[in-house]
């Protein structure tokens, strides 16, 4: 089986803090570096320290991950050391490290997004995705989710499992993603252990 066509470059973070909302400052923060960011780059999430205080702190082993195409690789490594302000925290980049993608038979996104606001729509919108691709697989929807675009219109999504996957779909659905807002951390998938955690 040949390598995945793109790859997570992940950078390790020193700050303090996060917003708990922060995907869209992070991403504006990112494009200004990067300005083909919102066609060719899958922002993951950053893992912050569960509770409600606003910002939120950021863990130690907190990593930011861009996923792009081989091609742009050497783009993304070289934010090496920049210093990002998102919204109104800051993040020092440490040194880039490619990651590749592992086939795995279940996979999840936190967040997907599409033109559908209710989730029956929303799963049909999905289904119709995963055939494009020529991907066969179980799909479960977990939580519903409010995401915010740079106007501040809302945009609903939905945490997305998909699993009973071949080595060969996993790997696609994880080079296409599904969805929309992909430099939102939206249809980012990663590898997940079993659907318990998404429907219960």
């Amino acid at each position: 089986m040949q390598p995945a066509a793109v790859v997570d470059v992940v950078f390790a973070l020193a700050g303090a803090s996060l917003p708990r909302d922060h995907a869209q400052s992070l991403a504006a923060a990112l494009q200004r570096h990067l300005p083909w960011l919102p066609d060719g780059a899958g922002v993951h999430r950053v893992n912050v320290v569960a509770g409600d205080g606003e910002p939120a702190l950021l863990s130690r082993r907190a990593r930011l991950a861009i996923r792009v195409g081989r091609d742009r690789v050497p783009q993304v490594a070289a934010l090496a050391g920049s210093v990002l302000e998102v919204g109104g925290c800051t993040l020092r980049l440490g040194a880039a490290v490619q990651r590749e993608l592992l086939a795995h038979g279940t996979l999840y996104a936190e967040v997907v997004t599409n033109a559908s606001d209710d989730e029956l729509s929303f799963i049909r919108t999905v289904e119709r995705e995963l055939e494009l691709l020529a991907v066969r697989g179980r799909v479960v929807c977990g939580r519903r989710r409010m995401l915010h675009d740079a106007d501040g219109a809302e945009r609903t999504g939905y945490g997305l499992l998909v699993d009973q996957l071949g080595a060969e779909h996993s790997l696609r659905v994880q080079q296409h993603g599904l969805g929309t807002h992909r430099h939102l951390g939206c249809g980012v998938f990663v590898p997940h252990r079993s659907a318990a955690a998404v429907v219960g």
